[in-house]
């Protein structure tokens, strides 16, 4: 294991802009070194997010969502913050009932993954479910999310899909069939 350095001191923050979402805040620090330097991140509610694989019946579970941000449908693991008072767990199965329509009787925690550290204080935990069971809740989307059945067989094809490219799903996936065969 490697020796972990000593983080910078923090000598003043202050938020710089701010949405219904997200604070941009800059931080000032001084290094180990006596360097000073400005950074800026995104912060979040910081109550985290899930994404959840599911896997049922020898298929994977995906679904086809609207983005925002590439502007395009994307194929992908559901996904969503963890409300308040909830557990990660607890959230992980509200997800897949209200984006997929099942629950999960087994759902296994995998990894928790940062998305672009350097900008994004924000964590997710990554969870495989299986022992599925219809179970559908009202959720938030815009619109119904279409489910993709996709074959676990087939798992290294879907790399391939150019709608299959948000980097949180393809790291899901990888934890998920690796913790597949080690079963």
């Amino acid at each position: 294991m490697h020796k972990r350095q000593q983080k910078p001191d923090i000598l003043h923050r202050e938020v710089v802009a701010k949405s219904r979402l997200f604070q941009i805040e800059q931080v000032h620090l001084r290094f180990a070194n006596q360097q000073e330097r400005v950074y800026e991140r995104m912060k979040g509610h910081n109550r985290g997010a899930v994404m959840v694989v599911p896997v049922h019946n020898d298929q994977l579970l995906l679904g086809s969502e609207y983005a925002a941000g590439t502007d395009n449908y994307e194929l992908g693991f559901p996904k969503g913050l963890i409300d308040p008072g909830e557990t990660a767990l607890e959230a992980a199965n509200r997800e897949l009932q209200e984006e997929i329509g099942y629950g999960s009787r087994k759902l296994t925690h995998l990894k928790e993954l940062s998305l672009a550290p350097g900008y994004f204080a924000s964590k997710m935990q990554i969870f495989l479910a299986q022992d599925l069971y219809e179970s559908r809740l009202e959720g938030d989307e815009p619109e119904p999310i279409q489910l993709v059945h996709w074959e676990l067989s087939r798992w290294q094809e879907l790399l391939s899909e150019p709608d299959f490219s948000e980097s949180r799903s393809v790291s899901a996936l990888f934890l998920a069939m690796k913790q597949l065969t080690l079963n």
